[in-house]
């Protein structure tokens, strides 16, 4: 099987799989979705190619590298790919569309599939995942979704995007819920990299004449930023404000953070951190609910002296379309009733 010339980052589509040939470390950092790891070299071998190459050169580091690529590729064969039929249509990349890549395109051409390289590799897809949040996010008609902490406004996303609504889960890219309790239970998360292409691979299939919706964040979910051409385009678009009751709002907040009271000299910790925002003698009170697993005190206080003031400073600053703000009122936070909610929003002129 012969080339049939440059396959570009658009074209991934058109092929049964994509073969990531990259080291399981580079894999783990980020890699093109839906692509899986087939290593040409492993973490280990990747770095004794390396050092060989900056010590002996590079004939050295190709004979000893070409013997290792060569009993990868065979296990491949014996194993992930043993099924595949003659029909079989794969793309394999590499970093940068290089040796490794190459080396498994042709393995796989002798056995007589129709395998191909990616044009530019890994750093191609960079390329088109910037280049995709630069161009396309300031396009976007973007709704943003506003409300104090506890109004469930990712729930509330989530059920837009149930009903067929255009969404951007930030959190969701971010494995992050954006406070200062944001961390999720067992949940890393990504690469800012990684972070990147899941935006892109949500943004790349938007509809930009429909609307799209997306929750009010700082430029930072946790340790992640924000693309500044999306926080810059969110912060400009025009608001929906979803208003619910403080008592709705703390008894949603205690059953979507009840996890927090598993680990409760974790939680206490969390919140020594705040410890210059609200001084010794709250932040002991809230350790001390936090040791006892006290959660409804606990977030009753973090909303009446933390994230409702943090709200009402912030909203006005950070989104210039804050005055012209759409309410959407909402009767309790409940599935049912935030599934009325997303209704309701999807109804707005």
């Amino acid at each position: 099987m012969s080339p049939r010339g440059p396959v570009s980052v658009l074209e991934r589509h058109t092929f049964d799989t994509l073969i990531d040939v990259r080291s399981p470390a580079e894999y783990a950092l980020d890699h093109i979705p839906g692509a899986i790891n087939c290593p040409a070299l492993d973490n280990e071998e990747r770095h004794i190619v390396g050092t060989l190459y900056k010590q002996q050169g590079a004939f050295e580091a190709r004979r000893v590298g070409g013997a290792m690529v060569a009993a990868n590729i065979a296990r491949h064969l014996r194993e992930r790919f043993a099924d595949q039929p003659a029909s079989w249509r794969p793309l394999v990349y590499c970093w940068r569309g290089g040796m490794r890549s190459s080396s498994v395109v042709q393995w796989l051409r002798l056995v007589g599939w129709d395998a191909q390289q990616l044009a530019g590799g890994y750093k191609a897809w960079r390329r088109h995942a910037i280049t995709l949040l630069e161009t396309i996010c300031p396009q976007l008609p973007l709704r943003v979704l506003c409300g104090p902490t506890g109004s469930a406004k990712t729930r509330i996303l989530h059920a837009l995007a149930r009903q067929g609504a255009q969404v951007i889960d930030l959190e969701g890219c971010a494995r992050h819920r954006g406070s200062v309790l944001g961390t999720l239970p067992g949940v890393a998360q990504p690469s800012q990299t990684a972070f990147e292409t899941l935006l892109a691979q949500q943004v790349e299939g938007l509809d930009t004449s429909r609307p799209v919706y997306v929750e009010a964040e700082s430029s930072r979910i946790g340790r992640l930023t924000v693309p500044m051409p999306l926080i810059r385009h969110l912060r400009a678009s025009p608001c929906i404000e979803i208003q619910a009751g403080t008592s709705e709002r703390l008894a949603f907040l205690l059953r979507d953070y009840a996890h927090l009271g598993d680990d409760r000299a974790a939680l206490a910790q969390t919140l020594g951190t705040m410890r210059e925002l609200h001084g010794q003698q709250v932040i002991d009170r809230w350790q001390a609910w936090a040791a006892e697993g006290a959660l409804r005190p606990l977030f009753a206080e973090l909303m009446a002296l933390h994230y409702d003031p943090l709200y009402a400073r912030s909203q006005s600053t950070h989104l210039y379309q804050w005055a012209q703000r759409q309410p959407v009122q909402a009767q309790n936070l409940t599935d049912e009733g935030i599934a009325r909610v997303a209704q309701d929003i999807l109804a707005l002129p």
